[in-house]
């Protein structure tokens, strides 16, 4: 099963330990799932380990940044979307599990949250994800 996680689950997840998202980061970790990350969403994520209000080390950002690379499935992406028009910078997840053949986006934000779904690619909460495929997987 390909899946994206937003910057947000990530962020809680590195942060927090024992929340929803800090447990799909272990499943992704031990392999229960392919994670697929485009140069857009993996910058996303190192700008905003950079900045976080939480102080990380550049050397534990790098070592994020190289576990990703190493352990996911890194697409690049070519078409440009514009469906999210309150925060477009929200378009290059869609358009990250569109290229990557994603079947989740797995999300905190409610701007992609309420979509539910684009182009039979769902769209759903940690919680969710771990409640319907945490499981199965």
């Amino acid at each position: 099963m390909r899946v994206i996680l937003d910057t947000n689950v990530f962020i809680s997840g590195i942060f927090w330990e024992g929340n929803y998202c800090s447990q799909i980061i272990d499943l992704w970790m031990k392999g229960k799932f392919e994670l697929v990350v485009s140069k857009d969403t993996l910058d996303e994520l190192v700008k905003t380990l950079k900045s976080f209000k939480i102080p990380l080390k550049i050397d534990l950002i790098e070592d994020w940044r190289k576990l990703l690379i190493e352990n996911s499935i890194c697409i690049e992406t070519s078409h440009k979307l514009n469906v999210i028009k309150e925060d477009p910078d929200d378009d290059k997840f869609l358009e990250t599990a569109i290229e990557g053949k994603a079947e989740i986006i797995v999300s905190q934000d409610n701007h992609l949250l309420r979509l539910k779904e684009f182009q039979g690619i769902k769209i759903i909460t940690p919680k969710e994800f771990l409640d319907v495929v945490g499981d199965s997987i």
